[in-house]
C-alpha cells in the first residue's frame, strides 16, 4: 500500500466496527493494563487475539478469521493511519465441481488480503523451490538416463523402410500372433502375456532388425537391442562380473536392464548364431508360462517376474552358416518358439514374396523412389504394364505421370523385374546348398546371396537408357565383386551363378565339371587329408557302389529273373519266349 503512493493502510469496515465494539464493551482497566506490560509482540498478539475471540463468542457474532486477524493486527498497531475502506474483502464462490482441500460443500471463500499473502509466499517460496527441484530432477534424471543409456533403445525406423504387401499381409500377421501371446491382449476377450518366443530366421540382408524396429516403434516398446557377435561363444552366464571382455559385459548389463525395466519392453538378441547355447538356455524358464529368469542386477542376484508385464523376447539369426555348426538353439527353446523365415518362401505368397523385392528396392533408385509414397496400387499397375499385362491401362494410375516420366519408370522396372530373376534364383540356390550338410554335397557350397540387399544394390545402378547387355553387366559386376569378400569358393559360386542363369560356356561347364568332381574327392571319408589305408578302403566302398549301380542298371534292363538258388515254383509262369 505504501508503494502505491498512499500514507495510510485500509481497514476494511468489519474490522473496524468489530474493534469499536469491543473497546466500547470491554470498559476496565484489565485490558489495558496487561497489553503495554507485555513487551514481546507474540504474547500481546495471543493476548489480544484471545480478548477479541471472547468477545465475539460471549456476543454470538459471526466474523471470519481474516476479519478477526486484520482487528489483531490493527489493535497491535494503533498509532498508523487507517482509512476505512467498505469494499467487501470476501467473496463465496459456489457451485463448484471440484475435489480441492479449499472447496467445502462445492464453494470456495476467497478474501483478498489472505489471497494475496498466499500469492506473495507462492512467489517467493514455493515457486524457487519447485524451479530448483525440477533443475536437481532433470540433472538426475538425465545423468540415469545417460548411465543406461535409454537414447540406444529408443527404436529409429529406417528412412528407406517400405511396408510393403508381404510386411502387411504375412510378417505382422506372424509377428502380431507370437507378440500377442507375450504381451497379451486388450478388450472383452483379452488376456494375460502366457510367454513364448519369436525367432526370426534369414540370411543376412533380409531385414529381420528392421522389421522388429518398426514394431516395436508401433507399439511403443523400449527396444533393448542385444549384439551376438559382441557376447560371442564364451558368455554362458547372465553376470556381467564372468563376462570376458568389456564388450561382452555391456550386452550382458542389457540383457538384465530390459528384465529390470520389465513392463513395455522388446528384449532383441540379433545375431544369436554367434552365441553359445548355453546362454540361450538361460531364457527357458522366461518363455514358458512361469515368466521368470534368473539374473544379475547391480551386482546383487535377482529373480525377474515377469508374469503380466508386457514383455517380449525376440531372437534372429542365420542359420545358414558355412558349417551349419555354429547355430545351435536348445530344442527346449525352440519348442516354446514361433520360427519364421523371412528369407524363404511361404506356402501360397510366392508372388508376394517376389514382389517384396521390388518394394524394398524402391527408395535405392532415383526413378522409383517417388513410388514409395505414393498409392500402392499404382506401382502394382506399373508393374503390370512393365511385364506386358494387356489388361493393364496407364489411364487407372491414381497419380498423374508425364508421358516422358511413365516411359522412365517402365524402361526401370522391366530391367528390375529381369535383374529379380537372377536374385530369385540366387537366394533359392543359397538356401539350397547352405540346408545341405557337407558329407551330402555333390558340387562346392554357393556361397553367394540374394537378398533385399543385394537387390537394392543392383537396383541403384539401374539407369532407364540401359540396353540388355549393360544391365546384365550390372548383375555380373555386382556378383563379382561379392564373390572377392568370400573366404573361400569364389571361382566355384561364379560358376554356379553361370549355370543358374545359363550363360555357362564351354570352358566354364568344363571348368564346373572339374571343381564339383574335386569337391567330392576331397569331401570323402580318406580324402586329400586323410591317410593311405583310409583312401584304399574309400576307393573300395565307391567301386562296391558302382558295381551296385551296374547291377542295378542291369536288372531294370533285363526285368526281373528268378534266382538260381531258389527253390522251383509250379504256380510261377515259365518264360516268355523274349527272355529264352
Amino acid at each position: 500500500e505504501l508503494t502505491g503512493g498512499g500514507e495510510d493502510f485500509v481497514i476494511s469496515a468489519r474490522a473496524r466496527t468489530l474493534l469499536d465494539a469491543f473497546r466500547r464493551a470491554a470498559g476496565t482497566d484489565a485490558y489495558g493494563d496487561d497489553l503495554p506490560a507485555l513487551a514481546g509482540l507474540a504474547a500481546r498478539r495471543q493476548l489480544v487475539e484471545a480478548w477479541l475471540t471472547a468477545y465475539t463468542a460471549a456476543t454470538g457474532d459471526e466474523v471470519s478469521d481474516g476479519d478477526l486477524a486484520e482487528a489483531v493486527a490493527a489493535e497491535l498497531c494503533p498509532h498508523v493511519p487507517r482509512h476505512v475502506s467498505d469494499a467487501p474483502l470476501t467473496v463465496t464462490v459456489e457451485g463448484l465441481l471440484g475435489t480441492h482441500p479449499r472447496i467445502t460443500d462445492r464453494r470456495l471463500t476467497l478474501r483478498l488480503d489472505e489471497f494475496l499473502a498466499r500469492t506473495e509466499e507462492f512467489r517467493e517460496r514455493d515457486v524457487p523451490a519447485f524451479r530448483a527441484y525440477q533443475r536437481l530432477r532433470t540433472g538426475l534424471v538425465t545423468a540415469e538416463r545417460a548411465r543406461l543409456r535409454l537414447d540406444d533403445h529408443r527404436p529409429r525406423v529406417m528412412a528407406s523402410f517400405v511396408r510393403n504387401r508381404l510386411v502387411d499381409e504375412v510378417y505382422l500377421p506372424l509377428v502380431g500372433d507370437s507378440l500377442a501371446k507375450q504381451l497379451g491382449t486388450t478388450g472383452a476377450s483379452g488376456r494375460p502375456g502366457t510367454g513364448g518366443l519369436l525367432l526370426l530366421v534369414s540370411p543376412p540382408g533380409y531385414g529381420k532388425t528392421t522389421l522388429i524396429e518398426y514394431v516395436a516403434h508401433r507399439l511403443g516398446l523400449v527396444l533393448v537391442r542385444v549384439s551376438g557377435p559382441a557376447l560371442g561363444h564364451a558368455v554362458t552366464s547372465l553376470d556381467p562380473a564372468e563376462a570376458p571382455n568389456a564388450t561382452a559385459r555391456q550386452e550382458i548389463e542389457k540383457i538384465n536392464f530390459a528384465l529390470a525395466a520389465g513392463n513395455n519392453t522388446l528384449l532383441y538378441l540379433d545375431d544369436i548364431q554367434h552365441t553359445s547355447p548355453e546362454l540361450l538356455q538361460k531364457f527357458i524358464p522366461l518363455c514358458d508360462a512361469t515368466r521368470r529368469i534368473e539374473g544379475v542386477w547391480q551386482g546383487e542376484p535377482r529373480t525377474y517376474d515377469l508374469r503380466g508385464k508386457r514383455f517380449a523376447v525376440c531372437m534372429a539369426g542365420n542359420p545358414y552358416t558355412e558349417s551349419g555348426e555354429a547355430f545351435r538353439v536348445p530344442d527346449m527353446l525352440a519348442n516354446r518358439a514361433d520360427v519364421w523365415n523371412l528369407g524363404d518362401v511361404l506356402t501360397g505368397k510366392e508372388d508376394v514374396f517376389a514382389l517384396s523385392f521390388v518394394e524394398n528396392a524402391l527408395t535405392a533408385n532415383p526413378v522409383l523412389a517417388p513410388l514409395a509414397g505414393r498409392d500402392r496400387a499404382d506401382l502394382d499397375l506399373l508393374i503390370r504394364l512393365a511385364e506386358g499385362d494387356p489388361t493393364a491401362r496407364p489411364d487407372r494410375l491414381a497419380h498423374p505421370y508425364a508421358p516422358t516420366e511413365l516411359e522412365r519408370i517402365l524402361a526401370v522396372l522391366r530391367h528390375l523385374l529381369t535383374a529379380r530373376r537372377t536374385v530369385l534364383a540366387v537366394n533359392a540356390a543359397y538356401i539350397a546348398s547352405a540346408a545341405q550338410s557337407d558329407d551330402a554335397r555333390t558340387e562346392p557350397p554357393f556361397r553367394l546371396q540374394g537378398s533385399y540387399r543385394n537387390m537394392s544394390r543392383i537396383a541403384q545402378r539401374i539407369q532407364p537408357v540401359m540396353n540388355e547387355a549393360e544391365l546384365t553387366a550390372v548383375v555380373d559386376d555386382h556378383y563379382t565383386a561379392e564373390a572377392q569378400t568370400l573366404t573361400s569358393g569364389a571361382e566355384a559360386s561364379l560358376l554356379k551363378l553361370a549355370e543358374l542363369r545359363g550363360t555357362l560356356t564351354a570352358d566354364g561347364s568344363a571348368r564346373w565339371a572339374e571343381l564339383k568332381a574335386a569337391h567330392v574327392r576331397a569331401t570323402a571319408p580318406g580324402g586329400p587329408a586323410g591317410d593311405a589305408m583310409a583312401r584304399a578302403v574309400e576307393a573300395l566302398a565307391v567301386l562296391a557302389d558302382r558295381v551296385a549301380a551296374i547291377e542295378s542298371a542291369i536288372s531294370r534292363a533285363t526285368g526281373p529273373r528268378r534266382s538260381p538258388a531258389a527253390p522251383p515254383d509250379d504256380h510261377l509262369p515259365g518264360p516268355t519266349a523274349a527272355e529264352r
